[in-house]
């Protein structure tokens, strides 16, 4: 049925850049690319983390054991938090540049992976702050090695060039997108993934849900973006509540992890709009929410926003969670609803008054979606205007339920 939203003249980049080791033990694989940078000349790293998830998974267990056998020295920035800030960056960088460090081990979620991506680049434009980097300010070329060690089921960092970071001051929460962050090295094991929490669990799974609608429904959304929305939805709606309610289950997480990872080399094809655009401001306003539960609190009003403009290509990729779409333009409501539903079903029912918003604070995330520098761009390739009006009815919509 996607086919019919298909302009076949439209020329298209097919992305397909990261080598990721996947499965069961994976992390193992960081004594070969310990002794591959040590090959390459590099005798030292910063490894970047949070405060607690890279020791407690045993991940850091096998990473430093394979530092030392290869005889690389390294430091930790391990104050990296949910929403990374741009100061954190600039810390970071600052420790990696004393020790003089030439590449970046990045061990944890979304936030570790793209504070160390960040860290890269400025470790090559050894001038530039944080802040000039997500204000766009310069235009990197380059960045030193990245290795990125996955600790979520979520964001799909690890396969793409996307960054992200607050700057709290300003309540900006813009991305970056350059070709010279796609890690060098990706690891993705879900025997690391085994002890996040029920609702780390959920909400970065809805993440990759989110990657894959915005995706497949872009101005830019080519065939390949909708084939992957397809697959990372199917997984997740058949093995998210298994995960659930088994928590320690590597088979479950085995299969979240790769629907998180086909998310992400989709939205590196079809990009992101509306929910990713209207979230940042969110968890920028607001550092303490949860990314994941943000976009899940936006989500249904979207899918009624984008629906009958998408209609046939969200009734197929949304078919395991929001059955019984036929594809037409006035099923925008149902949709919605259905998708709501399943939000509930999982264990999501929360909406934006939960968060601490209210109806006060609109015309402020609105405009921030409108002048955080980058969102412009992904709110320009969404699949219709995408004006102040429409965004203000998303949040307005997101406030509460929004089943009647």
């Amino acid at each position: 049925m996607w086919e019919k939203d298909v302009n076949i003249n439209r020329i298209q980049e097919i992305r397909v850049k990261a080598n990721v080791s996947f499965g069961v033990g994976a992390i193992s694989k960081i004594e070969d690319i310990a002794k591959d940078l040590k090959n390459k000349g590099i005798d030292k790293v910063i490894v970047v983390s949070g405060r607690n998830a890279y020791k407690s998974t045993g991940a850091w267990d096998y990473v430093e054991k394979a530092l030392k056998n290869s005889s690389i020295g390294y430091v930790n920035y391990a104050n990296v938090t949910p929403n990374p800030t741009t100061a954190a960056i600039d810390e970071a960088t600052s420790m990696a540049k004393e020790f003089g460090a030439k590449a970046v081990i990045a061990i944890g979620g979304g936030s570790p992976i793209d504070t160390g991506k960040s860290v890269a680049i400025l470790l090559e434009y050894k001038d530039k702050t944080a802040a000039q980097l997500y204000e766009f300010e310069f235009t990197p070329e380059k960045a030193v090695p990245i290795v990125a060690i996955n600790l979520t089921h979520g964001t799909g960092t690890e396969v793409n060039r996307f960054a992200v970071a607050t700057n709290l001051e300003k309540n900006f929460k813009p991305a970056i997108a350059y070709d010279c962050i796609y890690p060098s090295y990706s690891i993705d094991d879900p025997q690391l993934m085994t002890n996040l929490s029920l609702n780390q669990t959920l909400y970065t799974s809805i993440d990759a849900v989110n990657h894959v609608v915005e995706a497949a429904t872009s101005k830019v959304a080519s065939p390949y973006a909708v084939t992957l929305a397809k697959e990372t939805i199917r997984l997740v709606a058949k093995y998210l509540p298994k995960a659930a309610a088994d928590l320690h289950n590597p088979e479950y997480r085995y299969y979240l992890l790769y629907a998180s990872l086909l998310g992400g080399v989709g939205f590196d094809n079809g990009l992101l709009h509306y929910t990713h655009a209207l979230e940042h401001p969110l968890s920028a306003v607001k550092p303490e929410l949860s990314h994941g539960l943000g976009l899940a609190m936006l989500l249904p009003a979207v899918i009624k926003a984008i629906y009958p403009d998408k209609a046939a290509t969200l009734a197929d990729i949304l078919e395991p969670i929001a059955p019984g779409l036929n594809g037409t333009p006035d099923e925008a409501e149902k949709a919605a609803n259905l998708v709501e539903k399943w939000l509930c079903d999982v264990g999501v029912s929360q909406k934006l008054t939960d968060a601490g918003f209210s109806d006060a604070d609109v015309d402020k995330l609105v405009n921030l979606a409108f002048t955080t520098p980058s969102l412009d761009g992904l709110l320009a390739i969404a699949p219709n205007d995408a004006t102040k009006e429409r965004v203000k009815q998303i949040y307005e919509e997101s406030m509460h339920p929004y089943s009647k």
